[in-house]
């Protein structure tokens, strides 16, 4: 089997074919000339040394260039982008190479140092968040693990390479759900966690990633606002209820003690009375009302068409005639019960809206998509801000409780739904919008 030539010897091979035709003929004609054995064999040796020389030269002028360029090839892929290529013609086919490498090292050397301080800000980032972040390659071995992580599992990132995720407990959440919020005990704490996983590729191989959040301090704080803005609110209803009561009951007490009493005091008395037990109605309207909030059940879905339940809630309304504009036929699952008073909530809204201006009320609905959207607007003021509308117990109506939107908003969510108010864009007016999966 014939051994193949390499690329120079080609080369060298083809120099030598190419000047060979002029060599034959040049020795055949100073072989047959009139001339001294001296001078051919000196001419023959010139013209044998010149052609093997020449062909030398073309072999050298195409092979060195071609090594060059491997040379700078091979930094570049070592990751070695100082070398440059030099040519002083760079208006020529090699020039014109040489500068695109010597490009391409720049620009490859310019992303490497973009790379590095990138990868330097995200290692540096991972490590400094309060959230833990475990990686984990195919084999479930723990390959990444950050602060916040080694907190979790109060041990040092020396001590937890190379881990299985069954030992550190992680194993059943690198499996299932990509998202879930468990309660879970460990090594360096207790509490609530919202987990999440997700997969990467690290040099062609899968590997995931759990992020761990410690939800405890967050809802620990919301909590302590909640109670705060619930004990704000309660405090100041029961100071509102209890400071006239005690007032009347420190007028009458001093009424039934003078000697002698007036001659009225039997009316003083039933006045006072009737004001002690309005503010009393009062008081447990404002306690049911927290207790109807505070209670909502869990929704008890069932099959109900959207048109007959909005024609429905429509026809409850006697103030005033709602306008229904009539939309497709939808069918959704639901709880009957708690969406008929979502809807007389914003019904009753838009219609104390307009209860002064003559205005009108209009229900309408449709299909977006996998939703069905139901829209109430009114021909009233609008809403002079929208900061306090879902805040329980805030209202502006005169004898209102202020749980009406709040208590409608919670059964909206409760059904995986939204409720929006807004100013009407094209008139004056509001415009309520309540968006519920089919």
């Amino acid at each position: 089997m014939s051994r193949r030539l390499r690329h120079e010897q080609r080369v060298f091979l083809f120099a030598l074919l190419a000047g060979l035709p002029a060599v034959i003929v040049s020795l055949v004609l100073l072989w047959v000339g009139d001339f001294a054995p001296r001078t051919r064999w000196t001419l023959a040796l010139f013209i044998g040394l010149s052609w093997w020389g020449f062909s030398v030269a073309a072999r050298h002028g195409v092979v060195y260039p071609l090594q060059t360029l491997a040379n700078l090839l091979e930094a570049l892929r070592e990751g070695d982008y100082s070398l440059r290529g030099r040519h002083s013609h760079s208006d020529d086919a090699f020039g014109q190479v040489v500068h695109e490498v010597n490009t391409l090292s720049s620009t490859l050397h310019q992303q490497r140092l973009d790379a590095v301080g990138a990868t330097a800000l995200l290692a540096t980032v991972i490590e400094e968040i309060d959230i833990a972040v475990f990686a984990f390659d195919s084999e479930e071995r723990l390959r990444l693990v950050n602060r916040a992580g080694e907190r979790i599992l109060a041990r040092p990132s020396e001590q937890l390479a190379d881990r299985g995720a069954r030992e550190l407990g992680f194993a059943e959440w690198l499996e299932g759900d990509s998202h879930r919020l468990v309660e879970k005990a460990f090594p360096g704490g207790v509490g609530r966690w919202d987990v999440r996983r997700t997969t990467f590729r690290l040099e062609g191989r899968p590997h995931k990633m759990l992020v761990i959040t410690d939800l405890s301090v967050a809802l620990r704080r919301e909590e302590r606002q909640a109670w705060r803005r619930l004990i704000r609110v309660l405090g100041h209803e029961l100071n509102n209820s209890l400071t006239p009561i005690r007032s009347l009951a420190d007028t009458l007490q001093t009424l039934l003690a003078r000697e002698p009493r007036p001659e009225d005091w039997e009316e003083d008395l039933d006045r006072g009375l009737q004001l002690i037990g309005a503010r009393s109605k009062s008081l447990s309207r404002f306690i049911g009302a927290y207790a109807r909030l505070a209670r909502l059940p869990e929704p008890s879905k069932q099959p109900m068409a959207a048109g007959q339940w909005i024609r429905r809630i429509a026809r409850l309304e006697t103030r005033i005639e709602v306008e229904v504009e009539a939309g497709p036929a939808l069918t959704l699952e639901a709880d009957p019960d708690q969406l008929e008073q979502l809807l007389i909530n914003l019904v009753r809204n838009a219609a104390d809206a307009v209860g002064e201006t003559g205005g009108g009320v209009r229900v309408r609905w449709e299909r977006k998509g996998d939703f069905l959207e139901v829209v109430v607007e009114d021909d009233g003021p609008g809403l002079a801000s929208k900061d306090n509308l879902f805040v329980p117990f805030f209202t502006t109506k005169p004898g209102g409780t202020g749980i009406g939107l709040a208590l409608s908003q919670q059964i909206a969510e409760a059904h995986g739904g939204v409720l929006t108010l807004d100013n009407r864009a094209e008139a004056s007016g509001c415009e309520a919008r309540l968006r519920l999966p089919l």
